[in-house]
């Protein structure tokens, strides 16, 4: 993919910045698909919602997520090689109320169909589809590993991804090439999960959360944009594809991992003395967690090895493979 268009949506979100500044970096040029009405019940995540950053160079054009066919403008598609759907409510963002699961909802499987049906609609379609998705398809697995010819799992995110996967099916359709980017926890100091536990962990409060054997199938920023800019490049692969890296690591092994990274021992992770396991330490308890969060806690407690088999058999090669190395990269 050689001094071609890019058309994104959600570029002014952590994945889609860096999506964006990795293609002008490489000499293709960016359409920001910038969103014309407001969510559902209120303002958008910056995920969702483009602001009027633009680099200069980029091209702008608006879309309507809340449109039958996303009120897309043809004369902006005219020379786009591919479009990479990354807008939608954030997940982890806010306790899930029903109003912010409904909004979450429609901002991802009404925004992918609207945008899905638009592009259908195009005398000429781009021929590559990237649309964001989750490894919350696969739910709770108990700790079993599982790659995309897994079932969809239950529970609100597994639902909710199956749907978001399908909204896509118009695009299919017509032709166009659709991949699924199941993504798992993006490792980034710039924001995400890693973002909002760095100052937590600096400051010795990193324990594991619940027992601490939940499996957490991540993966670094930066494979997560090479793994995109990979799949630009592979007009043969389509369908599902999990991002994540391909070695899933347990709760407790990732807070070890962090607290070793920021050189911070746990203040509260140490040895507890008096209890019988040697080496124990505390974790915050998962009905602690139920209360704090609400229903959004059994995502944190869910236990899944998520693998990128496809990705591997397409030969594409991890920078970060392992917890150690991605924390090493996503830290300063």
């Amino acid at each position: 993919m050689i001094g071609t268009r890019v058309a994104i949506t959600g570029s002014s979100g952590l994945i889609g910045t860096a999506l964006a500044a990795s293609l002008r970096g490489d000499g293709h040029q960016v359409t920001r698909l910038v969103r014309r009405a407001a969510a559902p019940g209120g303002g958008a995540d910056p995920g969702s919602q483009a602001d009027d950053a633009a680099a200069p160079g980029d091209a702008v054009s608006a879309w309507d997520p809340d449109s039958v066919d996303g009120g897309l403008d043809p004369r902006a598609f005219t020379d786009v090689a591919a479009v990479v759907h990354l807008a939608g409510a954030g997940i982890g963002d806010r306790r899930w109320t029903a109003a912010r699961k409904a909004e979450i909802r429609n901002s991802r499987v009404r925004g992918t169909r609207a945008l899905a049906t638009g592009l259908a609609g195009l005398d000429k379609p781009p021929p590559t589809l990237l649309c964001g998705s989750a490894i919350g398809w696969y739910g709770d697995t108990h700790g079993r590993a599982a790659d995309e010819s897994a079932p969809p799992g239950a529970g609100f995110l597994a639902d909710l991804v199956r749907d978001w996967e399908q909204a896509a099916d118009p695009a299919r359709a017509a032709g166009v090439r659709t991949a699924h980017l199941r993504t798992g926890l993006v490792l980034s100091a710039r924001g995400g999960t890693l973002g909002r536990l760095e100052p937590i962990f600096k400051l010795g409060f990193g324990i594991p959360l619940g027992s601490g054997g939940q499996y957490m199938s991540w993966i670094s920023l930066a494979d997560e944009i090479g793994a995109m800019r990979f799949l630009l490049d592979r007009p043969d692969v389509a369908g599902p594809l999990n991002l994540t890296a391909p070695h899933p690591v347990t709760n407790s092994e990732f807070t070890e991992a962090l607290n070793a990274a920021l050189g911070r021992p746990a203040v509260l992770g140490l040895p507890v003395p008096g209890l019988r396991l040697p080496g124990s330490v505390l974790h915050v308890p998962a009905p602690a967690l139920r209360v704090a969060l609400g229903e959004m806690s059994g995502e944190l407690l869910a236990s899944a090895q998520v693998l990128p088999r496809r990705l591997l058999e397409a030969g594409y090669a991890f920078q970060h493979p392992d917890i150690t190395s991605a924390l090493a990269y996503a830290l300063p």
